[in-house]
């Protein structure tokens, strides 16, 4: 299905009739948000903080359930086959909504079998290198690796992930002929990285908090407009010549498609609530993140931008995971 097509048909599906009797009493019993990773990272993170606050604000009990594998497909087809009662969500990212129909020529689930409901975090993605790296700085790194193509290999958490994707994006940009090493998660790629079993690694601030801290790992440039305020002195890529390569892990909540519009409405009227909460924003931000909760339509809106951007990138590079 092609991007506009798409954004159309989740604008569409927003805007049905739904079922305002049935909404006047949602929810009435607990709501479950499958978590398509492993219990401790950054996804997880995100869906058991704002889940929390969102029970306050439903009077419900919110429960988080981790599904990984599959790149992602496992929890979403889990969610799609719950029905659209509003009682399952996905705490989905980029992967389900953008990166995965343009990677697979078969996936296992339709994305028009999922509606947005809205932000949860944007986590920007950075480029890492060991304490004892041989790279100076990103500019040492970027004459080094144009010096010598193919010497350098950089870990993602995954294949078909939003750190994988960064790789090939800062690749392309930069011109650079990088050796990418998929792991299974970003907390063994960031182990490797400090241990010097790798030199390099495409992550997020999210998952590499504690290791950047303790001074484990250094950061040569992170991939936003601009500066991040937990590291003020680590540059952009655009400020090392890299203007286009921007990337970042957008993680939100989806619902499966046919949801009531007005389940969806409160669904994120409840989510802007718990953000607006300090305690809650402060959480997100102090584990690297940038919160949510915006309106649905602005959720469709950014899914629609980030489909057209890197599904080019995709078709460009001729990347496929089947």
């Amino acid at each position: 299905m092609k991007a506009p097509t798409l954004a159309l048909a989740w604008l569409a599906g927003i805007a049905t009739l739904g079922t305002p009797a049935f909404a006047q009493t949602y929810p009435s019993k607990a709501i479950r948000i499958v978590v398509p990773y492993p219990a401790g990272g950054g996804s997880d993170f995100m869906a058991r903080t704002l889940g929390a606050q969102m029970a306050t604000e439903l009077g419900q009990n919110i429960l988080v359930d981790n599904k990984p594998g599959g790149n992602g497909a496992i929890a979403a087809q889990d969610v799609i086959r719950s029905g659209p009662d509003g009682y399952t969500l996905l705490n989905s990212d980029n992967g389900h909504l953008v990166f995965n129909p343009a990677l697979y020529k078969n996936l296992t689930y339709k994305v028009g079998d999922l509606t947005p409901v809205t932000t949860v975090g944007t986590v920007p993605m950075m480029l890492i290198t060991g304490p004892q790296s041989e790279f100076k700085d990103m500019r040492d790194f970027i004459a080094k690796a144009k010096a010598n193509p193919g010497k350098y290999s950089v870990a993602s958490a995954g294949l078909g992930s939003p750190h994988h994707l960064a790789l090939e994006m800062l690749k392309h940009q930069a011109g650079l002929f990088l050796v990418h090493i998929p792991y299974r998660g970003a907390a063994p790629s960031l182990v490797d990285v400090a241990g010097g079993q790798v030199p390099l690694a495409i992550s997020d601030l999210a998952a590499a908090r504690s290791f950047v801290k303790d001074g484990k790992v250094k950061v040569l440039a992170v991939a936003s407009k601009k500066r991040l305020p937990q590291m003020p002195d680590v540059p952009t890529l655009a400020e090392m010549g890299i203007p286009d390569a921007e990337a970042a892990a957008i993680v939100g909540l989806v619902a499966p498609t046919g949801t009531s519009p007005d389940v969806i409405a409160k669904l994120q009227q409840a989510a802007a609530k718990a953000f607006a909460v300090p305690a809650v924003r402060e959480k997100f931000v102090n584990f690297g993140i940038e919160p949510g909760g915006i309106p649905t339509a602005d959720y469709v809106a950014l899914l629609q931008s980030e489909t057209t951007r890197w599904h080019k990138l995709i078709r460009d590079l001729k990347i496929t995971l089947d």
